[in-house]
């Protein structure tokens, strides 16, 4: 005689009021857990590409300064610039290049920063590129 044989031929128990879960229903209960919480972020993070910062030649930096003064000569007219720049990545080394098309409010000379009408904030320095559009508003 076995420790089982009194209850090994019972029929299986079932509830009266609650119906039967299916298997999907059953494996889909233990999905939710990841036993590497944030891993999938990390790698996705590792993943993500970024660019280096170049360095300008001369030549770049003449066509910059003389844009420069170009709009500051119009800066009441509020000129309409695209600028493209670098912009540091905050969690890994490098960043990405990006251009913005608007209106140039004032330039701070000695902070080397061009402010747009809508308060955004470009540093000379990081630009790569500065091309007025037009002149007025």
């Amino acid at each position: 005689m076995s420790t089982y044989d009194d209850i090994i031929h019972l029929p299986h128990p079932t509830s009266p009021t609650h119906p039967r879960m299916s298997i999907s229903a059953r494996a889909a209960q233990f999905s939710p857990y990841a036993t590497l919480a944030g891993y999938g972020d990390a790698v996705k993070e590792t993943a993500r590409l970024t660019n280096k910062k170049l360095e300008l030649d001369e030549d770049r930096k003449a066509d910059i300064n003389e844009t420069l003064m170009r709009i500051q000569a119009q800066i009441d007219y509020k000129p309409k610039v695209a600028i493209t720049y670098f912009k540091p990545d905050d969690k890994k080394d490098g960043g990405a290049y990006i251009t913005v098309v608007g209106h140039v409010k004032k330039i701070k000379k000695y902070e080397g920063i061009v402010v747009m009408t809508d308060g955004m904030e470009i540093p000379i320095g990081d630009s790569i590129q500065m091309k007025k559009i037009d002149t007025f508003v």
